[in-house]
């Protein structure tokens, strides 16, 4: 469980705020050894896409700057390619950084208007629900999470992909595949989130 954020001040700064990312994101107690070289924002190859690159996000969080972190597109624009991580002097885990902030971010309600928290949740319904990804039913989740005129729009304007799928098969019609045991899948995932809750609890 994660611990609650420390109550805002009445200034832009919160000291407070550092001292939550190093004790509740995955690597934030190795953020103390960055030395805001800009060797992750220089490597990254979509920080020019980015609200901030690693290195000034890092020094936002230690300037307690909460709301604008967690604000922030950085996190979610993050490729996962890793190259931070290998290049980085002093072996900070950014990337492990950034995808626990935008964990956090999610959870905590900031990354509501982000893309890919809403495909995230698609994804993790379809998953959580049979067992696999089924593309159609992850894509209309996906579009209409937005609102239903967005959702309409979305899928119109894919429409042309879809039938160029189905016709060369790669897009099946029918029910959804599933695991056959979709009731062995539930009780690993509910082993899951006892565990985590029971971490979090601990740490």
């Amino acid at each position: 469980m994660t611990a609650p954020l420390p109550a805002a001040a009445d200034h832009t700064y919160d000291l407070g705020f550092a001292r939550w990312v190093y004790a509740n994101i995955n690597g934030g107690d190795k953020l103390s050894l960055c030395m805001q070289c800009g060797v992750c924002s220089g490597s990254c190859p979509i920080g020019t896409q980015m609200d901030y690159g690693p290195r000034k996000l890092f020094m936002m969080i230690r300037a307690g700057m909460k709301e604008e972190v967690l604000s922030s597109n950085t996190m979610w624009n993050c490729t996962l390619c890793y190259r931070c991580v290998v290049r980085c002097p002093r072996g900070v885990p950014v990337t492990y950084i950034l995808q626990g902030l935008a964990s956090k971010a999610a959870e905590l309600g900031y990354g509501a208007k982000e893309d890919n928290t809403h495909f995230a949740r698609s994804f993790w319904w379809s998953a959580k629900s049979f067992g696999r990804t089924d593309e159609r039913l992850v894509t209309a989740k996906y579009y209409f999470s937005f609102g239903l005129k967005e959702g309409m729009r979305r899928g119109i304007g894919n429409l042309k992909t879809a039938l160029g799928l189905i016709r060369t098969g790669r897009m099946h019609l029918g029910t959804p595949h599933r695991i056959k045991d979709r009731g062995g899948l539930q009780a690993i995932l509910a082993k899951a989130a006892e565990i985590e809750k029971r971490e979090g609890a601990d740490g």
